[in-house]
């Protein structure tokens, strides 16, 4: 298995990813508060983990892309913003749905930016995670609460994402730490306005728990898993992070559901385990398993 050091990181920021859902439901602020928080708290770790290791901001790498950074750090907090906002307007699970066509648009979009290819073998782990994610999500059998408006919301956030994405491939000689910690800025500025317009927080009281809940998002879901993502997406092809990314929800349903007992069912099983086992077999190298059986 190749960059298996990468994949690694890829399957640890996903499945940290996927419980974010866990400690944000606890928190009573608004999600536009929420996603700020994480910026500002991430960004705040990140420089914090630099100083101790005493390592210095490459700044010279970041005004050679300081241009990149900007933009994907917009798109990073607008995705943020359409995301939670698609969750409002519609069921979380059609929300996620459609938030997750991001690695299918990511893999087609790099077919064009950055040459890649689609083999058989990427095209058909494309296709299982694809109907995996709509098993688990729930959407066959008409669930109720479904809207075209947070579905349009998902998609548009999922294309943000995408983005996102690409031009952390765009970038040119930055560390991992660097670009992430420069992109939680850019997107704190972008979400302040909103949450100052749109979000209102008079009269809420957090909790110790919540106030704990608050930094494990910002220091764990963001600071720690995003670092790790970006460093390990960089590297690795889009083909690979798109498969490894549908991880994500998975453990968001599963934890949801063995948690807050938010019913899955045998299709969202089924769903689960044909995401997981088709992430799984996409890195295995079946053409010298069977040259070695044949030997």
């Amino acid at each position: 298995m190749k960059n298996k050091s990468q994949i690694i990181a890829l399957i640890v920021s996903m499945t940290v990813f996927g419980t974010v859902g866990i400690f944000s439901k606890q928190i009573p602020l608004p999600s536009g508060v929420i996603a700020l928080s994480r910026s500002v708290i991430g960004v705040l770790f990140l420089a914090a983990v630099m100083l101790i290791i005493g390592r210095r901001p490459d700044i010279s790498a970041i005004r050679k892309n300081l241009a990149k950074l900007i933009l994907s750090g917009i798109c990073l907090g607008a995705n943020w913003i359409l995301f939670f906002e698609a969750c409002k307007q519609t069921t979380v699970a059609s929300a996620t749905l459609s938030y997750y066509l991001a690695p299918t648009i990511l893999v087609i979009a790099s077919v064009f930016i950055f040459s890649e290819k689609i083999t058989l073998k990427r095209a058909v782990g494309m296709i299982a995670t694809l109907a995996g994610m709509i098993l688990v999500s729930g959407v066959i059998g008409g669930a109720e609460g479904v809207r075209g408006v947070g579905v349009l919301l998902g998609i548009a956030a999922a294309f943000l994402y995408a983005t996102v994405v690409i031009f952390n491939k765009l970038l040119c000689d930055m560390n991992a730490f660097d670009k992430t910690a420069v992109q939680f800025l850019v997107s704190a500025l972008v979400l302040m306005p909103y949450v100052l317009i749109f979000e209102r927080v008079e009269g809420t009281v957090l909790t110790a728990g919540a106030i704990i809940d608050l930094l494990v998002i910002g220091i764990v879901h963001t600071g720690i898993a995003y670092a790790l993502y970006f460093g390990a997406a960089t590297v690795l092809p889009s083909s690979t992070v798109a498969i490894y990314s549908y991880i994500d929800p998975v453990v968001s349903i599963l934890a949801a559901t063995l948690i807050f007992r938010e019913p899955l069912g045998f299709t969202g099983i089924i769903g689960a385990i044909l995401i997981i086992g088709t992430a799984l077999l996409s890195e295995i190298d079946t053409d010298r398993f069977f040259k070695k059986k044949e030997k």
